[in-house]
């Protein structure tokens, strides 16, 4: 099947991500920091592996279009500072409204989080530290597939990840207020933002 090399090629080049990281992709070999869960390479999934995998897709792409939809009305709407409220407030409600919707678990993190809320579970730990750029997926200890897709920077996110020095006024009051220890700004169009992560449950 190959929706989940599609949606990674389309999806994460639009959505936003509400300083570049390496490009590592990891191995068969790699493991997580929770010995539990390997990493598998998706030629090597098992056919239950890879209806997991089509749920995990469906969802983040539901997340990141629903996401894009309401960044969007806010950015049309000339309010650049309430696309941070909607990351803050909305954003959570979103994740896990498809999580009941899908039965799954979904998120997404950084290694430069501006919400210490988006810290992802152990599993995900190696994907952030060797900054994978690549979908990946996880053999968790129960049947569980955990699938991680990276998030790139779009145009339309710079007024809020983009330089410092450049951020309007009124998006660093927001910011400062919201999040004081942000680390997520400084970011170029294209740069590795972060990532889509998803748990799916043994069917």
């Amino acid at each position: 099947m190959k929706v989940a090399t599609l949606a990674l090629l389309v999806i994460p080049a639009l959505v936003i991500g509400c300083g570049d990281a390496p490009s590592k992709v990891g191995s068969a070999d790699t493991e997580s920091p929770d010995m539990s869960w390997r990493r598998v390479m998706e030629d090597q999934l098992t056919p239950e592996q890879k209806q997991q995998l089509s749920r995990a897709i469906a969802a983040q792409q539901e997340l990141a279009r629903t996401m894009m939809g309401e960044l969007k009305a806010e950015l049309e709407g000339g309010s650049p500072a309430g696309a941070v409220v909607v990351c803050r407030d909305l954003a959570p409600m979103i994740a896990d409204h498809i999580s009941t919707e899908h039965g799954l678990v979904i998120g997404r993190t950084s290694h430069r989080l501006r919400n210490p809320g988006n810290s992802a579970p152990e599993w995900v730990s190696t994907v952030v530290k060797e900054g994978f750029d690549v979908q990946a997926t996880f053999a968790g200890p129960s049947g569980e597939l955990g699938v991680t897709l990276p998030i790139r920077m779009a145009t339309s996110c710079l007024g809020c990840h983009g330089p410092a020095d450049s951020l309007d006024e009124e998006v660093m009051v927001a910011l400062t207020r919201s999040y004081p220890e942000d680390q997520a700004v400084d970011f170029g169009e294209g740069d590795l933002r972060g990532w889509f992560w998803v748990e799916v449950p043994a069917s």
